[in-house]
């Protein structure tokens, strides 16, 4: 079911918030491999969504290959760790994100959270 991302009215923090929703059974995602994730991307404050997998469908995943510098690297380190099945909340600081950056609809300095699915890791 696809998840909806959480506003907040709290300071944003200033490192990455790895919460677990639902903790998988299945195989860890570590360094080196290569994970298939489902996304929803938001804005901190207030939980408007900028991009998400499931529009794309809901078979519709991001490979992700751990260590690889594909995505900003707090996307990368909230999915280690992870085990296949598992759902994730992850804030992260404009540092770990795009930093001073504007990207598309999301301004330069944005605290960002995302809510990753693990669908599978090889």
């Amino acid at each position: 079911m696809r998840p909806e991302v959480p506003a907040s009215d709290a300071p944003a923090p200033t490192e990455l918030v790895v919460e677990d929703v639902v903790v998988g059974d299945g195989a860890e995602a570590t360094e080196g491999a290569a994970a298939q994730v489902k996304y929803v991307g938001g804005f901190y404050e207030s939980g408007e969504e900028f991009d998400a997998s499931w529009d794309r469908g809901e078979d519709e995943t991001l490979p992700v290959t751990l260590g690889a510098g594909q995505v900003i690297p707090g996307f990368e380190q909230g999915i280690e760790g992870m085990q296949v099945g598992g759902r994730r909340v992850v804030t992260i600081p404009s540092e770990l994100g795009y930093g001073d950056q504007a990207r598309g609809p999301i301004p330069a300095g944005s605290t960002l959270v995302f809510v990753l699915d693990l669908v599978s890791v090889d």
